[in-house]
């Protein structure tokens, strides 16, 4: 199934936390600063549904997305006021595969864990958690993986600045 394929049947089963979806495009070129946008097309989904949203996908008969295949984060840049989540789901059944987005504040950068749906969700949140400061609610380890834990500020976050040391260890 392709993308408008599947994205006509999320909307026929009414999937929670849809907010719309983004093909890559070609650049306007009568407006000079649209660059277009490339890459995979893409469903934005409310960020505190995905969870429900996930399930849905994943026991729908039709579209049977039983893996995630990644979470992860990304912040566009210091003035953006959001963060994007970004998962890729895949059906081994169906053989098809879609990408999905959700814009979280940074401001409040809350959610709630997916783990119910995909274990394999587990350690995708715990990084994010560290590397951009990302509360997932439920998550039933939420220790960190990569950083000590007295360890401050967010790596990943365009707006982190490294520190020069820690515990006495230059860091430059």
């Amino acid at each position: 199934m392709n993308f408008q394929g599947i994205y006509d049947r999320i909307r026929s089963i009414q999937a929670p936390g849809v907010t719309g979806m983004d093909e890559p495009r070609e650049p306007n070129p009568q407006d000079k600063k649209d660059k277009g946008r490339s890459g995979d097309p893409y469903v934005l989904v409310d960020p505190q549904r995905l969870p429900e949203f996930l399930e849905c996908l994943r026991d729908d008969p039709s579209l049977k997305f039983e893996l995630m295949a990644d979470l992860t984060a990304t912040d566009p840049s210091k003035e953006d006021g959001y963060l994007w989540i970004n998962v890729q789901l895949l059906s081994l059944v169906r053989k098809h595969r879609l990408a999905v987005k959700c814009l979280l504040p940074k401001e409040n950068a809350v959610m709630p864990s997916s783990v119910s749906v995909h274990r394999g969700a587990q350690w995708a949140e715990r990084e994010c958690s560290e590397m951009y400061g990302i509360t997932f609610e439920g998550h039933p380890d939420p220790r960190n993986i990569l950083l000590p834990e007295d360890w401050i500020g967010h790596p990943l976050r365009k707006d982190y600045e490294f520190p020069e040391e820690y515990h006495g260890i230059s860091c430059k």
